[in-house]
């Protein structure tokens, strides 16, 4: 039985914090393994400017879409928040056993892939989506897979 761990708040030392949003359980039909969703904020604030989300566990779905998945609003990119909040999931990630975590973005998605190298991930390969993976039916049709060795 999965059981979550996360804090309420992750206060961050470089400009965000993340307040968790929602604890998801599995769903096996769907191929979902249990994620949290966290809000990016502004340090010390509750001002959203983006999200992130952490998926525990390893399945198909996860080969495609990677244990974490992020965004940052338009107004504040470029200030390697995705990197920050990375960071702050990475304890979290550690608490639930996990060492490894891979990271994916479309390879034309060049933020995204600064992203991971800043983080240290190391591109493993570029795939194809199955033409069934729900990334392939939103129009989207390949993905860059990074992974990232969590420090202890």
């Amino acid at each position: 039985m999965f059981k979550f761990l996360g804090p309420a708040r992750i206060a961050g030392q470089e400009g965000i914090d993340l307040l968790l949003e929602r604890e998801n359980p599995a769903d096996e039909e769907k191929g979902y393994v249990p994620s949290y969703d966290y809000a990016m904020v502004l340090q010390g604030t509750n001002t959203k400017i983006g999200g992130i989300c952490l998926r525990i566990g390893d399945n198909e779905n996860i080969y495609y879409g990677g244990h974490i998945g992020y965004g940052v609003d338009e107004a504040h990119r470029g200030q390697s928040f995705a990197a920050k909040a990375c960071r702050l999931l990475g304890p979290l990630a550690r608490a639930h056993g996990v060492r490894e975590l891979v990271i994916t973005c479309n390879p034309e998605n060049t933020a995204s892939r600064r992203t991971c190298e800043n983080l240290g991930a190391r591109l493993v390969n570029e795939v194809d989506l199955p033409e069934d993976n729900e990334m392939y039916l939103e129009g989207e049709r390949r993905k860059c897979r990074y992974l990232w060795r969590l420090e202890e």
